[in-house]
């Protein structure tokens, strides 16, 4: 009997030793019981994570795109020989947007008729260059250049963006901005600069359709390179501003009409196929060319120009050169 209550203590001793350590592997000696901490750093378990790490080499301040997909170099700003007696300039490369050559290329200018450029832009892609329109008297009262619209009379929009294009007719222009907002000129200009930001053409505010407005229709020759080299994306904008001449049928009593582009280039100047000239008193004369020489495509702009038949080629000249140099 003796031995066997020995034993029983003996056994009755050993399961609290045994609590004991089991209370003081799960406290942690603090008292409360807690789980076991999670390990101090996961294993990665996505596809990403197992990914070696890859860091990003930016490029060149001088070769980073820009503003529409212009590209800056030091180069461009080297002088234009013989000097040029536009206020202000720039050429690109068309199919790469790098800058050629420029100088005040951000100055705020008006632009005059170089603003038909956005509203044939805004009416190609509308579509339903069939479609006839009615043009408002107001329309017909705005300044020469004009095609002689006659107020209430329906004309095809495709007719007035020839006309408005190549004889840059200031009427025209305003009958389709009219008929495109179906009155409501005003909202015409609201598109107009939605479609500039989206460009981002940053120097620019239009407020005409024509480009009769000097004080608050206003851009920079870098702007209207952003918008050409777009628009001459457009197959449609492409056509008629590459068209030489063009005989229309005209309503009675005129009965048929011929236009000659006011683009002398195009006769002019090898390889031009655009794109729009402009003048008004305030902005001297304004021309947008474009021309394509030896697999290369240039886009050139002079704003304020005493010549622009002067100026243009000589820059279009030295853009090719400095491609080719």
């Amino acid at each position: 009997m003796r031995s066997r209550g020995l034993v029983l203590l003996a056994l009755i001793a050993g399961a609290a030793l045994l609590g004991v350590l089991v209370n003081a592997f799960f406290t942690g000696g603090s008292g409360a019981a807690r789980p076991p901490a999670p390990p101090a750093t996961a294993p990665a378990t996505s596809e990403a994570a197992t990914q070696p790490e890859t860091t990003a080499v930016a490029e060149p301040a001088a070769a980073e795109p820009t503003a529409a997909g212009l590209v800056y170099t030091d180069a461009a700003g080297a002088p234009v020989r013989p000097k040029l007696t536009a206020t202000a300039y720039i050429a690109i490369d068309a199919d790469t947007g790098e800058v050629l050559a420029r100088k005040h290329d951000r100055q705020t200018l008006p632009i005059a008729s170089l603003t038909k450029v956005m509203t044939a832009l805004l009416v190609i892609e509308d579509g339903e260059l069939d479609a006839k329109i009615r043009v408002p008297r107001k329309a017909t009262l705005v300044e020469p250049n004009r095609e002689g619209l006659i107020a209430n009379r329906w004309y095809p929009r495709r007719l007035l963006l020839y006309s408005a294009l190549l004889e840059s007719a200031n009427d025209s222009a305003d009958a389709l901005a009219y008929g495109t907002t179906r009155g409501d000129i005003e909202r015409f200009y609201d598109r107009m600069n939605e479609r500039a930001q989206t460009l981002e053409m940053t120097d620019t505010t239009y407020h005409s359709a024509s480009g009769l407005e000097d004080e608050t229709n206003v851009s920079s020759a870098r702007d209207q390179a952003i918008l050409a080299r777009e628009a001459l994306e457009n197959r449609t904008f492409a056509r008629v501003v590459r068209t030489r001449r063009k005989m229309v049928d005209w309503p009675p009593p005129t009965y048929a009409k011929e236009w000659v582009n006011h683009n002398r280039l195009l006769v002019t100047y090898e390889g031009a196929y655009g794109v729009k000239t402009g003048y008004t008193r305030k902005a001297g004369a304004c021309l947008l060319a474009a021309a394509r020489r030896d697999g290369h495509s240039v886009i050139g702009v002079v704003l304020n120009s005493r010549n622009i038949w002067r100026d243009m080629p000589i820059l279009l000249d030295e853009a090719f050169a400095r491609l080719d140099a």
